[in-house]
Parts: structure tokens; sequence; C-alpha cells
């Protein structure tokens, strides 16, 4: 007999339990697929949510290199005064640089250049970069106190993202997708969409920043590309139609299931999942980026550059439309933030690709009744400092990467409207009223979705991990 059949058929401790996961594999696989093999409308952990949540779905606008809050939301009036002087030790109290302004001789204060006005029935400061968001000043509501422990951009997009400086952790997306599943069986339940704004965007994003960690595969963001393909290889190939693709697939099926009988790895499960996934999203995709039957009056409403792929304008867009139907979280990153130089006129740029679009994806939800089952977040992974990088001029100055404090909004299903949380002191350097950790943030967006922080576990490694590790509290003062 052949060495290698025999060993195979020696039911050897090891091969017991692999065989034995295969029926784990197959019963959590079951749960996926309905009798057809297509996931049904409702996946996810059956537990899950614990109580009666606000939001079924959330946007996140993440706004990746750190804005600056000193432009856009934290007004500091009082700090023309202080122009050009030192930032007092007082202040800074010995807290870490980066290596970019750790040896400068000095740090210059800088106060923006722009103007703030207070806007709506809640009095909501903000700047003049963002006149459409001031439109829309009493629906949505802002933490003004996040604070973070990382200081340069790729640890604190993780730590953002995943609750982890580290990369291998599960992206918030994807304990989402894991605990609640999908609403449509033709789509996934994560989708990424990236856009670069006129400045460019020097800092890279990495697919870990939604990449499933340890959670099964199939829990991992989808992203979506500008061009003829929105999903790479969804396409088929020249020479290939739908029914010879639909073979193909049960061929490849069966080829797959040998494999899991053999080996017994639930992530096989996953790809064959996945692969059927795919299958659907040729018929779905397509249809979902043609923005031909959205009306002239709301393509307006969201800019001009709403009808060119890959813009903020047009995610925005596509965003609605994912959730519409049934995506359960759209994560928008947008680059171009990091301005260490030539601030004031970079940002600008910056808020004319976004500020309309942000607001008119508000007003847009809130038209179609959708506002109030789904949670919309604006944000960036850290604030910017109140002192200049490099030369301080006039009419020009930078600012360095400022862990300790910084800005977001929140909107739609959860949030009260219209309010404001925490306090920085008059640098816009250190917090001093209700300080909200990234931990916090995260507990309080699964607060709305029905889900306890502390309750969302998955054991990897001989322990139960979570989004919000050991930590988190939700913000109460922002819920509805």
């Amino acid at each position: 007999m052949n060495p290698l059949n025999e060993l195979q058929l020696n039911l050897t401790r090891r091969s017991f339990f692999s065989r034995f996961g295969l029926g784990v594999g197959t019963a959590a696989l079951a749960s996926l697929l309905g009798e057809s093999g297509f996931a049904e409308e409702k996946t996810g952990l059956p537990e899950v949510p614990h109580f009666a949540s606000k939001a079924k779905r959330v946007i996140f606008l993440f706004q990746a290199g750190g804005p600056s809050q000193l432009e856009l939301f934290d007004a500091k009036p009082n700090l023309e005064k202080f122009r050009a002087r030192n930032l007092p030790d007082s202040i800074r109290q010995g807290q870490r640089l980066t290596g970019m302004t750790a040896h400068q001789s000095s740090f210059p204060t800088a106060p923006s250049l722009y103007k703030f006005a207070q806007h709506g029935k809640s009095g909501a400061t903000l700047s003049e970069l963002l006149p459409h968001t001031a439109k829309i000043a009493d629906d949505i509501s802002f933490i003004k106190s996040m604070h973070t422990e990382q200081i340069n951009h790729d640890p604190a997009q993780t730590f953002a993202l995943t609750g982890f400086q580290l990369a291998g952790r599960p992206s918030l997306g994807s304990w989402l997708a894991y605990g609640l599943g999908s609403e449509n069986k033709d789509l996934p339940a994560f989708v990424v969409l990236v856009s670069v704004g006129r400045n460019g965007g020097d800092q890279p994003l990495y697919d870990r920043l939604w990449g499933s960690g340890f959670l099964p595969s199939q829990h991992q963001g989808v992203k979506f590309h500008n061009g003829a393909d929105p999903v790479l290889y969804l396409s088929n190939p020249p020479g290939i139609n739908r029914e010879v693709r639909r073979k193909f697939l049960d061929d490849l099926a069966e080829m797959n299931q040998l494999n899991a009988k053999e080996y017994g790895d639930p992530e096989i499960q996953a790809r064959i999942a996945q692969y059927e996934m795919a299958y659907r999203m040729q018929t779905s995709v397509p249809e979902l980026t043609d923005l031909s039957k959205e009306s002239d009056k709301v393509l307006e409403s969201y800019g001009p550059d709403a009808r060119k792929p890959g813009t903020f304008a047009y995610n925005c867009v596509l965003a609605r439309r994912l959730t519409e139907r049934g995506v359960r979280f759209v994560q928008l990153f947008h680059r171009g933030w990091d301005q260490h130089g030539t601030l004031p006129r970079n940002i600008k740029k910056q808020t004319e690709d976004t500020d309309q679009a942000s607001a008119a994806l508000i007003q847009d939800l809130k038209a179609r009744g959708m506002l109030d089952d789904t949670l919309v977040i604006w944000g960036g992974e850290f604030g910017r400092t109140v002192y200049s990088q490099g030369r301080l001029a006039v009419d020009d100055y930078g600012r360095d990467h400022h862990p300790r404090c910084f800005t977001i909004w929140m909107a739609g299903g959860g949030i009260k409207p219209g309010v404001t949380v925490g306090e920085t002191d008059d640098f816009s350097y250190n917090i001093v009223r209700d300080p909200v950790h990234v931990h916090d943030l995260n507990a309080t967006i699964l607060h709305c979705l029905g889900i306890d922080h502390t309750r969302l576990t998955f054991k990897f490694q001989g322990r139960y991990y979570r989004l919000t590790d050991v930590h988190g509290n939700v913000v109460k003062q922002i819920l509805a």
C-alpha cells in the first residue's frame, strides 16, 4: 500500500479532530447560507443585537491624515495675542513630539487664519471653511475632546479602526459584519471606498485597516475601485459567459469541499461563500454604481464632483446607495489632511472637496427617512498642534500631529442632535472637560447598533478578544 494512503487511513487523534472540526465548519456555513446556497437576509450572531438598536447601519467618513481642529471646529479667539510666542511649558507639559518637530528651537503659537461663527439653534461654532456643514449644525453633534494613544499615522489609524496599534486585529467594520451580518444577500456587509483630495495624499492606506484579522475572512471589507471594474476581478474574462462561470464555480466548490473534508479548515468554507458572493455581485454591483437614475437635483446637492468616480462626493452618493441596499458598514477614506506645511492653502482645498458632500449626505439621508437608523461619523486619526511646524509667516504655517485632543462629529441613529461634548484648553492642546478615548468612541458606535461592546467577543489563541480590548465606556452625553 502507498505509504501516503496508509497515513491518510490511520485515524490519528489529529485527523479525528480535523474531521470533527469539519462538522463545526459546516454548521457555521449553514448559518451563513440558505438552502439555495445563497446568504439569507439575516446573518450574523443569533444573540446580536444585545438590545434594541437605534441604528441599523454605519457610514464612517474617515478623514485620513488628521484634520486640524483649530481650522475647522475648535475656535480659540484669544490665541491671537499669543501669536508667534513660544508655547508655554505649562501647556506642553513635556508631552512627546514627533521627530518632525521635536528638535525645533522654538514652538511658535499659530492662531488660525480663518474666522468662526455660531450656527443653528444649537449655537455650534464652525469655521468659515465649512459653510455647508454649518447648515446642518442642528442635525449633528460634536465631540471636541477626542484623544488617542498614537502620534504617527499608521499606528493611529490602525488603533482608531481596530482598537490596537499593531496590525492583526479585526477592523470595526469586520466586527459589525461578524456580529450583525448583512441585510442583502447580493452585497457584502462591509464596503470600503477611497478618495484623494486635490492636495494629493502622501500617507498610504493599508488593507489591514479594513481587514478581518483573526475573524473569518468573509467579514473583511470589500474595497471598491474607480474605473470599469469597481471590484477587481469581478467581471468574467473574455470568452467566459455567466453560464460557464456558474459551472466553473460549482466545480470549484466541489474541489474545495474535498479539501474541507480532508483538512476541516473553516476558512475553506468561507472561501466558498466568498466565491458565491462575488458571483452575485456581478449583477448587483453594476446596478449599484450606475448613477444615471439619480436625479440632477440630488447629484447637484453633493457638489460638482458627484458624477466623477473616485471623488469624495461620488463616494458619498455611493455610500447612500450602499446603505439603501442593506450594506451594514461603509467606510469612506479621504486622504490629504496631513498638512505639515502650507496648511491655510491646502486645508481650504480639502474642505472644498468634502464639506458640501458631507452635508448633502446628511440631508439626503434625512429626506429619505434613513437618518434615524443610519449612524454617520466624520473624523480622522488625530488632530494638529497649536504651534507651527517650521517657519511661522503672517499668512502661512504648518501643524504637526497632535493625539492629545481633536474633534469629530456624529449624526443619525442613536445620536442626540445639536450637542457638543468636551472642551479643550485655550491652546486646543489639552482636554479640560469630558475626555473621550478612541475605545469610548468605538463602544458608543457599537451601542448605537444595539451591541454591548463587552459582549461582542471572539476567542483566538486562548483568550477572548473584543474591539475595545478591556477598555471603553459609552459616551452617554451624546446619545439620543
